[in-house]
């Protein structure tokens, strides 16, 4: 499905080797969202149903229904563990591919023929975490010089426009100060 939507994407990484492998399934967790679960570990991309959240935006999964680890006892929520969560980075939103429902009663010369195309994110696993401790984020790498000589045009025209404040319409005052002769006057 997901070579259909674009690139095509690795939705579970496959390790080469064994080290590998110990390296990427340290920490896993189930999560619930959309009516369905998933077993997660960082840096896995999935698909997953429709969540309100632009490309780029980081999401938080609270429904975390367990949390373990290689080596040792997986943690067991009844029904979900408690301050656990799960970050993502929403990768982009796409659809699914079209589903065709078409009903048919014999003998009756009734047919229905229906299309569906599912909404669906496509979500990167940043980060899980045991007690809801958020990670620092990632600091940007410093902006160039040509882009701060890019920047600093726009910043001298907006200075500027602060600077000189825009003039008031000109009122009409010397129409309203002399009223209309009324036509009953010029007649007397």
């Amino acid at each position: 499905m997901p070579e259909k939507l674009g690139k095509p994407i690795k939705i579970f990484p496959t390790p080469q080797n064994a080290e590998q492998k110990k390296e990427s399934e340290i920490m896993f967790a189930v999560i619930k969202t959309g009516g369905k679960q998933y077993r997660v570990s960082e840096d896995d991309v999935l698909v997953v149903e429709k969540l309100v959240a632009e490309a780029g935006d980081t999401v938080q999964f609270d429904k975390v229904l367990m949390i373990g680890e290689d080596g040792k006892a997986p943690t067991v929520g009844a029904p979900v563990i408690e301050k656990a969560t799960v970050s993502a980075e929403v990768v982009r939103q796409t659809r699914g591919d079209k589903i065709i429902i078409f009903k048919k009663r014999r003998r009756q010369n009734s047919r229905r023929k229906n299309g569906h195309r599912q909404n669906l994110t496509l979500v990167k696993i940043t980060a899980i975490s045991a007690t809801g401790a958020k990670k620092a984020p990632a600091k940007k790498a410093p902006a160039t010089k040509a882009a701060e000589k890019k920047a600093a045009p726009a910043k001298e025209a907006a200075a500027k426009t602060e600077t000189a404040p825009k003039k008031a319409p000109a009122k009409k005052a010397a129409a309203k100060a002399a009223p209309k002769a009324s036509p009953k006057a010029s007649k007397e």
